[in-house]
């Protein structure tokens, strides 16, 4: 289990594949993504933005720093102070690097007068954030210090519909987590995560709050049928939350989404909607992530797959191989057809042993590879194999291209 939980790490596997690395001239906890990995950021993106738009998620961007009084009005200074960076002073105005895009979420939501009628928005964001984590602390992709968050920030008229939201907030995560091929109770598992009335330098003192909130979560999770587990001070500041959580393969716990119950940042921000009756009420927050830090989530990924992506996410789905320097032209129109038809493909044209560059194919993990040599080259056909069904044998390149695209569909 020990060589195992090895060969799974994600720093190693990362190293192996190419898909980050880490310069101490940059600084600490903060990844380098190469062309490969960065494909396997931009797959997870737009498989989730698109998913959230479906269900009808407004997608927004807001700036990576901010103004430390929008910080203090928050309550992340201080609350959140030691993990954040330090004020960067400009024009003799002092500004942060965001730990959170909940602020900036409140600020757009504050540009002009809200109806019920509107109620839920739901802000949705792939926000770039920044958080000082303890040097020791910091561990290949699962803990670093600036990160992309899928974050969204949904703007609730009261409780039954923040508990509905929160409800399709975890709704979106299961079918995440089974796009992904997590299991229930096996690869991940809830956690309530609650406040400590008695740290008021951590958390928002508001006791009758705390108890409704905590109270509205245990029963929403009960009613849905959920086991979980309760970690008391492991809350957000501002409200409990429940946490997805995870372990990696050296049985370290970690979060991976989260859905939380906000009762404290519309006050702060004096978030306000115009009701049915004509009178202004104060919203409810529910701040969710669907599949948590990019970062963290595909650390989890390289490990749960053991670097063997599937095809949908594989940041090379095909690799040309020519036989011989013969076959280089026809090679190259193969590798352009499969890349114009949007399915991401290498070309090797070096000169080497076709056995070596099969084994490079199957150490990289890609799904297939391509043998072409002079009779596929008369036959107009592509020599195929399938690292996890084996040899498929000669067929036209339509057809290759076609059931690629149908299993990469499919995974939705």
């Amino acid at each position: 289990m020990q060589d195992e939980a090895k060969d799974r790490d994600h720093k190693k596997l990362g190293r192996e594949l190419g898909l980050f690395t880490f310069s101490d001239t940059v600084g600490k906890g903060l990844p380098l993504w190469t062309e490969k990995g960065a494909t396997i950021r931009r797959v997870l993106e737009r498989f989730i933005v698109d998913e959230e738009i479906r269900r009808g998620y407004i997608h927004v961007i807001t700036p990576d720093i901010a103004k430390l009084d929008l910080y203090k009005k928050s309550g992340h200074y201080p609350h959140y102070k030691k993990d954040m960076y330090a004020p960067i002073v400009i024009d003799d105005e002092e500004f942060m690097l965001r730990p959170m895009t909940c602020p900036h979420h409140f600020e757009l939501y504050l540009d002009r007068p809200r109806s019920y009628r509107e109620l839920p928005i739901r802000y949705a964001e792939i926000a770039k954030l920044y958080r000082y984590e303890q040097s020791g602390e910091l561990m290949g992709l699962q803990r670093v210090r600036s990160f992309s968050l899928s974050d969204a920030h949904i703007i609730c008229a009261d409780e039954k519909q923040a508990i509905s939201e929160i409800e399709r907030a975890l709704d979106l995560i299961e079918y995440a987590n089974k796009v992904f091929g997590l299991e229930y109770g096996k690869d991940y598992w809830y956690r309530l995560s609650l406040g400590d009335r008695e740290n008021t330098e951590k958390y928002f003192k508001n006791d009758e709050g705390w108890e409704k909130a905590e109270k509205l979560m245990r029963e929403f999770l009960q009613k849905r049928g959920a086991d979980f587990v309760e970690g008391k001070g492991e809350a957000a500041f501002y409200g409990p939350k429940i946490d997805v959580q995870m372990k990696n393969v050296n049985g370290k716990e970690d979060t991976a989404f989260t859905v939380q119950y906000d009762f404290c940042m519309p006050g702060r921000f004096n978030l306000k909607y115009i009701a049915e009756d004509g009178k202004e009420r104060e919203p409810i927050v529910v701040h969710r992530s669907s599949i948590g830090a990019v970062e963290r989530t595909i650390a989890f990924l390289i490990e749960h797959y053991a670097g063997k992506f599937p095809t949908w996410l594989s940041p090379v789905q095909v690799r040309v191989l020519s036989l011989t320097d013969a076959q280089a032209d026809y090679s190259k129109k193969v590798h352009e057809a499969l890349m114009n038809a949007g399915v991401r493909s290498e070309l090797d044209l070096a000169s080497e042993s076709l056995g070596k560059k099969i084994r490079d194919a199957k150490v990289a993990h890609i799904p297939y590879f391509l043998v072409i040599g002079k009779q596929e080259e008369a036959d107009g056909k592509v020599m195929v194999e399938s690292r996890d069904n084996g040899k498929i044998g000669a067929i036209p390149l339509d057809e290759l291209i076609s059931k690629i695209k149908t299993g990469v569909d499919s995974h939705k």
